[in-house]
């Protein structure tokens, strides 16, 4: 039988990922700014002759303070539910390592968050399957492009 899964370059899988999970740390530390729609009017030189467009800064402003703030939650909780789908100790592994901090590194969660602890070793190819596993996820949900994270895609590209 044939298997129809495509073969990941590890390294720009990881990339990829660790760009989603940037993402995903920042949408939810960084709090979101509203935008305040100017009342003031602005005189500028205009040609003469109708222009054609139409403008509502203030609809404008309304519509980004709600929209950009959904789409954040959206993707976060896009990210969560793809996690979700992990076995217990991947996703031990992915919120512990990429979700919460910027600061933990591999050997702490492979010494003292996994429990028993795991060898560097083992604790890579656990990460190395949770990741597959999630680029094909994402990529089903449109956040990656499988066809760039193929083995030999530099080669089909150039």
């Amino acid at each position: 039988m044939k298997n129809n899964l495509p073969e990941l370059d590890r390294r720009k899988t990881q990339n990829a990922l660790e760009g989603v999970f940037e993402k995903y740390r920042i949408y939810k530390t960084i709090t979101f700014m509203d935008r305040e729609s100017f009342i003031t009017a602005g005189y500028t030189d205009r040609p003469n002759g109708p222009t054609n467009v139409t403008s509502d800064p203030t609809a404008r402003t309304a519509v980004y303070n709600v929209d950009a703030p959904a789409a954040r939650l959206a993707y976060c909780e896009m990210v969560d539910a793809v996690v979700s789908r992990l076995n217990e100790r991947e996703q031990l592994l992915i919120r512990e390592r990429y979700l919460k901090d910027d600061d933990v590194f591999d050997y702490k969660v492979y010494n003292y968050v996994l429990d028993p602890p795991v060898s560097k070793d083992t604790y890579t190819k656990l990460r190395t399957r949770a990741f597959y596993k999630m680029a094909l996820a994402l990529a089903d949900q449109g956040v990656l492009n499988l066809a760039g994270l193929q083995k030999g895609a530099d080669r089909k590209l150039g």
